[in-house]
C-alpha cells in the first residue's frame, strides 16, 4: 500500500516538473501554442492523479485496506 502512495506521489510531482519545463523552455512566440499545450497537459494529469489518489485512499479505507492511526475519535 505504501509503495502505491509513494508511486502516486512521484507521479504528481514528476508531472509537475513536467508543467514547469515547458513554462520555462523558450522564448520564441511560434512555439508558444505547443507549450502551452504540454503545460496544460502535465497540469491536467497532476490533477487527475491528486484525485485518483484521494478517491483509492477512501475506498482503501473502506474496505480495510488501510487502517487510521493516530488520536482515537470520539
Amino acid at each position: 500500500m505504501k509503495a502505491i502512495v509513494a508511486l502516486a506521489f512521484v507521479g504528481i510531482l514528476a508531472s509537475l516538473a513536467s508543467a514547469l519545463v515547458a513554462m520555462m523552455r523558450g522564448d520564441s512566440q511560434s512555439g508558444e501554442t505547443r507549450r502551452q499545450r504540454r503545460m496544460v497537459r502535465a497540469l491536467t494529469m497532476r490533477i487527475g492523479l491528486s484525485v485518483a489518489l484521494f478517491l483509492f485512499l477512501i475506498i482503501a479505507h473502506q474496505l480495510g485496506w488501510i487502517q487510521p492511526t493516530g488520536l482515537p475519535q470520539g
